[in-house]
């Protein structure tokens, strides 16, 4: 068997805390685990290092100066570049409402200071492992199947050329499936805040998608009047 050491060689960790003392326990600990850590002690620095560096997981303190954590925890969530990076929320705060608010902004795990070192890393490689199914695993709808890895994709056997942009809605799709998305939701998680078109584009988008990738077999992507749409396999 493998260390663990080795297996989780090439995940880099960004962690986000103005505590110079947690940078540096946590960096100390997680290199010995054979983790690449980057650290920012501000949200503003935080969220920069992100968008460019793109880590496969971000450790992110709650209180922090700049921009706090949860604000910057939407932020990340809704941007489409960061929007999958699993995020250990990370503070000195315990109460039960406070995890629910972290958990409703994107956070996808909470652990409260002061915190065990076995636990935190625990915690990391079980976001490790469940976001590398996600996003590296084949996925397959009867005739559909869709490389998340390599942005392959076939039906019936054949490759189908998607765009990039409906590679990253059918993507999302499928990492988030079940769930209904309005357009103006779809918009800012897959073609970014920054990003100035009509919500229609969506509907146009999406009809090229299922142009491509729906056969006789069915249809994946549904449309739910008045609320949006929704990736089911039911």
């Amino acid at each position: 068997m493998k260390p663990a050491a080795t297996i989780y060689l090439m995940s880099t960790i960004l962690i986000i805390d103005d505590e110079q003392d947690i940078l540096d326990l946590l960096s100390y600990n997680l290199k010995k685990e054979g983790f690449s850590i980057l650290t920012a002690k501000d949200g503003g620095n935080g969220k920069e290092m992100a968008k460019k560096s793109s880590p496969d997981l971000i450790i992110l303190d709650l209180m922090l100066p700049v921009i706090d954590g949860l604000e910057l925890c939407r932020f990340l969530k809704k941007e489409p570049k960061t929007a999958l990076i699993p995020i250990i929320m990370l503070t000195a705060r315990g109460q039960e409402s406070d995890k629910v608010i972290g958990l409703e902004t994107g956070a996808d795990d909470y652990v409260t200071k002061p915190f065990g070192l076995k636990e935190i890393t625990a915690r990391i490689r079980a976001l490790l492992r469940r976001t590398k199914k996600e996003t590296s695993d084949i996925h397959n709808y009867g005739v559909l199947s869709v490389d998340l890895a390599s942005h392959e994709v076939k039906v019936g056997g054949k490759p189908v050329i998607l765009s990039p942009l409906e590679f990253r809605l059918l993507k999302f799709f499928i990492t988030h499936q079940e769930r209904v998305y309005d357009r103006d939701q779809l918009l800012d998680l897959v073609w970014g805040s920054d990003s100035f078109v009509e919500p229609r584009t969506v509907d146009v988008h999406i009809r090229r998608l299922r142009e491509k990738i729906e056969t006789e077999g069915g249809r994946l992507i549904k449309t739910v009047r008045g609320a949006g749409y929704r990736f089911s396999v039911e």
